[in-house]
Formats: C-alpha cells, structure tokens, sequence
C-alpha cells in the first residue's frame, strides 16, 4: 500500500497528509477549496521547517516529503489511484456520509475507505456503501504529525483482514495504533468531551474562572494543558458536536451541552479558530494572551455579547 488519498485539507487533514509524505508514501491530499489547500501546503511545509531546525529531519528529507504530496481539488481524479482514502472532512455526519456515497462511486472494488472521525459511527458509515469490510476508523490525535496516538476503530462489518492491515500501517507511521469497538465518542472523547464540559459548567456555575480551572487540572492532575484551553485548541463547536453525539448515541442527559458552551458557539467563539474562545489569541497564532471576559468573575449567559 504506497497511494493515499486525504480529503479534506484543513488541520487534521493537512497534517495526517504530512505524516503520510514524511513516512514514504504517495499522497494526493484533495479539498474542494483551492485556498484551503494553499493554507495546507504552507502549513506543511512551515511544520517541515520546524523539524529541519530541530535536527528531527534533513533539508533532504523536507524535500522529498514535499515532492510525495499532490494538491487536487477534484475528487474523482483523487481518489483514481488509491488504495486507501482517509476522510478527514468537517465533523458533520451529512457531510460524511455524502462523502462516502461518493466513495464508493468512485473507488476501486479493494480500495479501503478510512474516516477520521472523532466520534461518528462508522457503522453507520459503512452501511451506505457496498463494502461495509473495507470501512474502518483511523482517528489521529492533533497535531498529527506529533501525537502518537491513532484510535482504529473497527465498525459492525469491519473484517479482521482490513483491521490488521490498516493496524500495521499506523505502526510504520511510527504511531501507535489501539483498536476499539463503534460506540458514541469511542474511547478518547467518550471520556475527554464529557471532562471539558464539566469544566465549563464549573465556569457557568461559578465555581471558579478560567485560569483556576485550567490550573487546578494541570498542577493537580498533571494535565499538560488545561480542559478550557483544550476546548479552545479543539474547536468549542467541534466539542459540542461530539456531546450531541454521545447525547443522541447513549440517549442519556449526562452528555448534555453546557448552555454556556451552546451560546459561545452560537456567537462564534469557537476558540483558537476564530480568535477568541475560553482566551483570546493574536491573529494566526496559537499563542495564549488572556481570557477578557472570563477571568475573574463567574461567567454565566449573560455575560455574552
């Protein structure tokens, strides 16, 4: 297995492409938006950068990682030659599923299709097309090219062929691949989402602020970053798409949004994506300044604009 195609070229799938290329393989990285696939492009190559200056690679290296990575914007010709697709698209269901109808229009009979979705079914996935063996999960931690976790989830149909492949290939990534069952949030955000919301209820009630709850959690939990800060760097509608996942899957209240968290994403603050979330960030940087309206007093809805 040499040719991977990517759809989807925003963070994570601009860096799963990364780690593909840097690893030796072919990789077509395909988004509808010729921008999107730009803004990937640099950010791949600022991250090869990052790793030259670190002695991590050589100045060959970045370049011959950069000469394995084809930019498409079609997604037919995209997927022409692969031999295994990883969608890596937003994290909406319809979305997934109009991607894999196409998929399975437009792929090989062997092709495995992959998804890295963070909490949808794959089940479910799999079910609209004709190879429901050939679906599976590769769920990449951000930022891929440094985490090693990958979750492979494996849905009702998945064969064990397919899993053991798609779980030896993560191990040449130099990751390390856990393979779960298809339940809401598999395992990492069945258990992560559900901790971040009850950090924001913590906010909303009161409890304490920003920085006390992200200190608590880091000096006394040994968190490398804070639950607030992580819903920032995740995305504030990304964590609440994934609590109504887990809301829907189990039907059980206890994953139910935080309703400060349902209004920040409603007034888009989303987090480091839109500049401001729990903190705010200076513009095209990830850099912490400070938590304006949060940071002393209890936050509640109406202290949203």
């Amino acid at each position: 297995m040499k040719n991977i195609t990517v759809i989807g070229a925003g963070t994570m799938g601009s860096g799963i492409a990364h780690v593909f290329a840097q690893y030796g393989y072919e990789v077509v990285l395909n988004d509808i938006s010729a921008p999107a696939l730009e803004k990937a492009l640099a950010s791949i190559t600022k991250n090869l950068d990052r790793m030259v200056e670190k002695a991590k690679l050589t100045g060959e290296d970045k370049v011959n990682t950069l000469n394995r990575l084809t930019l498409n914007s079609d997604l037919e010709s995209a997927v022409e030659n692969a031999e295994l697709v990883i969608e890596a698209a937003t994290e909406n269901e319809s979305l997934k599923l109009k991607i894999f109808t196409d998929l399975e229009r437009m792929c090989g009979p062997n092709t495995i299709l992959a998804s890295n979705t963070s909490a949808i079914s794959l089940t479910k996935i799999a079910s609209i097309t004709k190879r429901p063996d050939k679906v599976i999960g590769m769920h990449f931690m951000n930022p891929a090219p440094i985490m090693k976790l990958v979750e492979i989830i494996r849905g009702y149909n998945t064969s064990d062929e397919v899993c053991e492949l798609i779980m030896n290939l993560t191990k040449a990534l130099d990751k390390v691949p856990v393979e779960v069952n298809d339940y809401p949030g598999f395992v990492s955000n069945r258990i992560l989402i559900p901790m971040i919301n009850e950090a924001i209820h913590c906010l909303y009630e009161g409890v304490a602020g920003v920085e006390e709850i992200d200190t608590v959690m880091k000096l006394g939990m040994a968190h490398p970053m804070g639950p607030l800060q992580l819903a920032d760097f995740i995305g504030l509608d990304v964590c609440l798409a994934i609590l109504r996942v887990l809301e829907d899957g189990f039907g059980n209240p206890k994953y139910a949004p935080c309703p400060l968290l349902v209004k920040m994403v409603t007034a888009n603050k989303l987090g480091v994506k839109s500049g401001e979330g729990f903190y705010s960030y200076t513009p095209g940087s990830k850099e912490l300044v400070v938590a304006p309206k949060f940071s002393r007093f209890p936050a509640t809805l109406s202290n949203l604009s």
